[in-house]
């Protein structure tokens, strides 16, 4: 019997509700500090969180073992991570939670056509619907009528 802990299910599950809790303490948070200064913030802590895993589970390695390739990637991932933070923040800065949130996970959606095109991955029928599906819903979540 697999642990729940192998599952990309349960760790999925995991990083939306942290996602959820992470708009709704964002949004409290920056109510009265400037929104890129927070985000700042929030980076720090995230540094010294994840290096404290790393180290305390001992999965640091030696960082010239890392490929070049690797480390392209890995840099124009923080930077596309970094430019998300910050707009992110901003948005909700000047917007309410619910309606940022929704549009923000028009990620989702892109995340789909931007595998299909440069990943070459493979999206059946009901894919292709459930992200339709998801592009409608944020929509509709964030339009003010």
């Amino acid at each position: 019997m697999t642990s729940p802990l192998d599952s990309w299910l349960f760790w999925a599950l995991l990083s939306a509700v942290s996602a959820a809790m992470t708009a709704i303490f964002a949004k409290i948070g920056i109510e009265n500090i400037d929104s890129d200064f927070a985000t700042l913030i929030r980076t720090g802590v995230i540094i010294v969180v994840l290096a404290g895993i790393v180290l305390a589970l001992g999965k640091f390695q030696p960082l010239d073992t890392i490929s070049g390739k690797t480390w392209l990637f890995l840099v124009l991932s923080g930077l596309a991570t970094g430019a998300s933070w910050l707009a992110y923040f901003r948005a909700l800065k000047l917007g309410q939670a619910a309606e940022v949130a929704p549009i923000d996970k028009l990620s989702v959606v892109l995340v789909a056509i931007f595998g299909v095109l440069f990943l070459g991955e493979k999206l059946t029928l009901q894919s292709w619907i459930g992200v339709g599906l998801i592009a409608v819903g944020a929509v509709t979540l964030a339009w003010k009528i």
